[in-house]
């Protein structure tokens, strides 16, 4: 484990060129500020993919019939942080476009209770040369504060172009 890995404080890299990210190569990027996990922010996700089951949006069925004794998020609404987390963490200063190109293996590991607090801890995995670009692979994993274990661990993929007018 690296240095940088060791750390606890939130932190971003900032790359100054796309033809420098094969470089970071098995390096961990950036690790994102705390994000709290909300009611209202579950409600909106069930409400908009309408999943809308108890252990998700009902508190009090959660307290009587949950094991862990309050709502939880929905791990897609987990997974969807993942591009707020590596946005937060790295930069890359001459790209022109991005692209979400997907996930990878994707692994829920521990559920997120309302109000934990969530971050995401991101290294590249790979980076390959496109036509133009690059497509590339980064870990992402959801710590949770104050559990050993993550609430996921997702491989996610990205594509970017440089601007050829810099």
């Amino acid at each position: 484990m690296t240095e940088a890995q060791l750390t606890d404080k939130a932190y971003s890299t900032e790359i100054p060129h796309l033809s420098d990210l094969k470089n970071y190569v098995g390096k961990e990027l950036g690790l994102s500020a705390w994000f709290t996990i909300s009611q209202n922010q579950i409600n909106t996700f069930a409400k908009t993919t309408e999943d809308d089951q108890w252990i998700h949006t009902d508190p009090e069925m959660a307290a009587t019939h949950s094991p862990f004794k309050k709502t939880i998020a929905h791990g897609f609404l987990v997974l969807s942080l993942a591009s707020k987390f590596c946005f937060e963490t790295y930069s890359i200063t001459d790209v022109s476009m991005g692209l979400n190109y997907g996930l990878d293996k994707v692994r829920f590991i521990n559920p997120v209770l309302v109000d934990s607090l969530l971050r995401g801890r991101v290294s590249l995995i790979s980076a390959d040369d496109v036509t133009g670009g690059v497509r590339y692979k980064m870990k992402v994993i959801f710590e949770l504060k104050g559990q050993e274990k993550p609430a996921c661990v997702a491989e996610f993929i990205a594509q970017a172009y440089a601007n050829s007018t810099k």
